[in-house]
């Protein structure tokens, strides 16, 4: 996995993936603004600052969960499948089914 540049908080597929998240948002929030009536009280439900971290961090761990599968795929000839783990693995491997004999 690469280090992130100096000044640069997230990996650039997480900040496109905020950028859009916050786009989206913006775009609610005129369409729920056009829609109201002069005189009507505008409720704006805004994610919270916990609930967009931890957004962005599902995120981060997905894509490290992807680069991990596609490492192990490239250079090992076992089976592994992307699941949480008690103990913080991204990635667990898996031993295949074999049919039985006949």
């Amino acid at each position: 996995m690469t280090a992130n540049p100096p000044g640069q908080a997230f990996p650039s597929k997480a900040r496109v993936a905020i950028l859009a998240e916050l786009d989206k948002e913006k775009r609610r929030l005129l369409q729920n603004q056009s829609m109201n009536t002069p005189g009507a009280s505008i409720s704006l439900s805004r994610p919270s600052l916990k609930e967009f971290k931890d957004s962005a961090e599902q995120q981060h761990i997905a894509a490290q969960q992807k680069a991990a599968l596609q490492h192990a795929h490239a250079h090992s000839s076992g089976f592994f499948i992307t699941q949480d783990s008690s103990f913080g693995n991204l990635i667990l491997p898996v031993l295949p089914r074999l049919e039985p004999e006949s």
